[in-house]
């Protein structure tokens, strides 16, 4: 039922992409930047950050529409995706990024003001039909690396959200905030490997029970699959408290 549950929730996010895609331009926060404005996508990402320290990658696995997207194309392509050296990719993204969004704001004009529906038409992203340009290339940019290398392979590689919330996480165990995540009870796992398959990552979760890392994992999204899918019971959801 959760599983219904989270998919559900993420085709609604995709389906609504149209219209809140401004609140996720990594390009709008800089054209905002140049005004001294916080727009929407700066209060969204802002609050990833926050919402991270303790629910970690959550929003990755519940609601986000390129996750969403993404996952339609398991019916394609379902391999996972090769990982080490390419999951780094979207932290040099984010790190240019953000030399980008900084050096544009020094370099703005006007008084610091907030406009969360700055560039939206009564706060629709796609009002306009040029607008669907861009969202298309955007769509290609999503799709491309699924089709081609496999399982959510834009979340590993060149998603510019993903790091907020990774480095969220990481100060969240620095304050020792209670966080999220998944344990297992690796005396009780039969090596079935059933979770590695339920993954929508393509992560070797067989391997992180064995090696007792399953919450240290920075790609693991918290959507539960591993969760539902263990006929053991072996992995479970926790609160924890880092000391």
């Amino acid at each position: 039922m959760r599983q219904k549950i989270r998919k559900t929730l993420l085709l609604i996010s995709f389906l609504l992409f149209p219209v809140t895609i401004f609140y996720f331009s990594p390009y709008l926060i800089i054209e905002a930047a140049s005004e001294h404005i916080m727009n929407g996508s700066f209060v969204v990402f802002a609050l990833m950050f926050v919402l991270s320290m303790f629910f970690g990658r959550a929003w990755c696995g519940y609601l986000c529409p390129a996750g969403g997207l993404q996952e339609c194309i398991f019916r394609i392509k379902d391999t996972p995706a090769k990982q080490g050296w390419r999951d780094k990719i979207k932290y040099a993204i984010w790190i240019v990024w953000m030399i980008a969004i900084v050096v544009t704001f020094i370099l703005g004009r006007n008084d610091v003001t907030i406009n969360f529906f700055y560039r939206t038409d009564h706060g629709i992203s796609l009002s306009g039909i040029n607008n669907y340009v861009v969202y298309y290339g955007v769509i290609l940019i999503l799709v491309a690396p699924a089709l081609i290398h496999g399982k959510r392979a834009a979340c590993h590689y060149i998603c510019w959200m993903a790091p907020f919330m990774v480095i969220g996480s990481t100060v969240g165990r620095w304050l020792h905030l209670p966080q999220l995540h998944i344990e297992a009870n690796r005396a009780e796992c039969i090596s079935c490997g059933k979770c590695n398959k339920a993954c929508p990552m393509g992560l070797d979760v067989k391997k992180m029970v064995a090696e007792g890392a399953n919450s240290k994992c920075t790609e693991c999204i918290q959507c539960g699959a591993c969760v539902d899918e263990c006929p053991k019971n072996v992995l479970s959801y926790k609160l924890i408290w880092r000391r």
